[in-house]
């Protein structure tokens, strides 16, 4: 097998995982998002004064992930 040959495949096999990569990401953004939620639910369940704080941080946090996932997509 030539070199080039090896590269080419190598650069065909990459170009075609980006999707892949891409549907990762921003299904790990989906599951983070609901893990916030989650915790946040359990917080504010657990101590009721601190939901201000609570809501604040966890779409703050939300905000951050979505946009580690829009930028996966336009990257991908």
């Amino acid at each position: 097998m030539d070199i080039t040959t090896l590269a080419e495949a190598v650069t065909q096999t990459a170009v075609n995982l980006k999707p892949l990569a891409s549907g990762l990401a921003v299904l790990g953004a989906g599951l983070g998002i609901g893990c916030i939620g989650m915790k946040a639910a359990e917080s504010t369940g657990r101590n009721p004064a601190s939901f201000g704080k609570v809501l604040t941080i966890s779409i703050l946090l939300a905000a951050l992930i979505e946009g580690v996932a829009f930028v996966a997509i336009f990257m991908g």
